[in-house]
């Protein structure tokens, strides 16, 4: 007893060295548990971003059927109104089927480390997901937000839908002379050899928790193309082109009046479009926030600019402002604006609409007479022109001195400090000019074996009755 009350003083010095041994320990311990349980934390999935996208997915949708199919069927003559609804109508299905067969696979899917990349990774995604393989109820797709994810469903619907409505643009390059059965060979090949490339190459990427694994080419060099000004609009555009100089003119072109024969369809077309573009622009954001909210609106501003822009040039040089030319411009806006949507504020995107609606209409009804190119319904005059436009603005307005969002960094989880305008607009040119490139070749080497194994046009004949009776055997109006 007496040596325990000699020691029991010392205890607490005795102690002092053996805690201050043991508190870091534990303090590692819990650093340790901490970022265990941060690793295993569950994915967040929001409703509302849910919710969000797959009604933009079915506004998008919209835009091909009725939307397109309406502003096309209104801009032909009567007697092929009806070939024009099915044709845009076919390839909607046609590609929705390929797409979940092998598009979606193509396109989403690359090496998850450079260890595993191949010269391809940067240009075209593999097999691992074809036929939806590994996709279901459970899996995940994850946001612009680290952590932060939707049903792999969803995003595999919403991209369905851009991929059907891009070679359905193409349709109105060849109206009123192509084979029903050429144009859908064609899409074919272009959707595999064209579409699917572009899409790997500017979307593809590891997302916010694998930023550094191996991108797609033009998304590794910095190209910023928020809804598909580069992917769909660039890349349909130049291949309804390169099809209209193949394919030649219709009968009687530059000689015979070809009016649209009903611009109420047109109208209805056009602004079913505009409705459906807001889910392909908002709904590229992939979250319910704010910057959706700023695509709506530069959706809106960008357009009505666009519109105006187009009315008031016309106006001022042919006398006379025309419905078809503010609905045109109306679209002119809105490819103009896809790029830049979620990446400019609302003043640039109304620049961006006014250039856009004053140089495709210039294009439209000034440079391509001079041309002499029959691409019937301005696929390259309206979603080339204005593609390329946006996708070059959007390295100026996407500056956050002139009230962009910068470039986001997400190695830092922060938008990047410096912005550089000129660096941007070369990356940007850099993508225009690879999808220009890439669609036109393939475009042309597609066009050159359909013709070798189907034929492209229908009979001289038949394109003078009319492709509704021809080829579909029924007329869209009893007379």
């Amino acid at each position: 007893m007496k040596r325990l009350t000699e020691i029991k003083p010392l205890i607490p010095a005795l102690a002092l060295p053996l805690i201050g041994l043991a508190v870091p320990a534990m303090a590692q311990e819990a650093t340790d548990a901490a970022a265990a349980v941060a690793e295993t934390v569950a994915p967040i999935v929001d409703k509302g971003d849910t919710t969000w996208m797959m009604v933009s997915a079915i506004l998008v949708m919209m835009m091909s059927i009725p939307g397109l199919a309406l502003f096309y069927g209104g801009l032909v003559r009567a007697k092929n109104m009806l070939s024009v609804l099915m044709q845009v109508f076919t390839v909607f299905c046609v590609m929705s089927l390929l797409w979940v067969c092998f598009g979606y696979s193509l396109a989403f899917t690359g090496a998850g480390s450079a260890e595993d990349a191949t010269w391809l990774t940067p240009f075209i995604g593999g097999f691992s997901k074809a036929f939806l393989a590994g996709v279901n109820t459970s899996s995940l797709a994850e946001t612009f937000t680290t952590n932060v994810f939707v049903p792999e469903y969803v995003f595999v619907i919403f991209q369905m839908a851009f991929a059907c409505i891009a070679p359905a643009l193409i349709v109105g390059a060849t109206v009123e002379r192509m084979k029903f059965s050429a144009i859908l060979m064609f899409v074919v090949i272009w959707f595999f050899f064209s579409y699917l490339p572009m899409a790997h190459m500017v979307w593809w990427w590891g997302g916010p928790s694998a930023y550094d694994a191996p991108a797609g080419f033009l998304f590794g060099h910095g190209d910023l193309d928020f809804a598909g000004g580069t992917v769909i609009h660039i890349n349909a555009g130049v291949a309804g082109l390169v099809a209209a100089i193949v394919v030649g003119p219709r009968l009687g072109y530059g000689k015979e009046l070809m009016a649209p024969h009903n611009l109420t369809f047109t109208f209805l077309g056009g602004c079913l479009l505009w409705i459906g573009w807001f889910g392909f622009n908002a709904g590229s954001n992939m979250e319910a926030t704010g910057i959706a909210a700023m695509a709506i609106l530069n959706t809106v501003v960008a357009t009505a600019a666009a519109a105006l822009a187009w009315t008031f040039g016309e106006w001022l040089f042919r006398g006379h402002p025309s419905l078809l030319g503010g609905v045109s411009g109306a679209i002119a806006g809105l490819v103009g604006v896809t790029p830049a949507a979620g990446f400019v504020g609302p003043m640039g995107a109304i620049v961006i609409g006014l250039v856009a609606g004053f140089v495709c209409m210039w294009f439209v009804i000034s440079l391509k007479s001079k041309l002499g190119i029959d691409e019937s319904l301005d696929v390259f005059g309206i979603h080339g022109v204005g593609g390329i436009i946006g996708a070059i603005l959007t390295g100026v307005f996407a500056a956050p001195s002139l009230g962009g969002s910068g470039i986001y960094d997400y190695s830092v989880e922060a938008v990047g400090a410096t912005y550089d305008i000129g660096g941007q607009v070369f990356t940007q040119a850099l993508g225009v000019v690879v999808c220009v490139v890439w669609s036109a070749v393939v475009s042309f080497v597609a066009l050159m074996i359909v013709k070798a194994v189907i034929g492209l046009r229908v009979q001289a004949n038949d394109e003078r009755q009319g492709m509704d009776i021809t080829t579909h055997g029924e007329n869209a109006y009893n007379n």
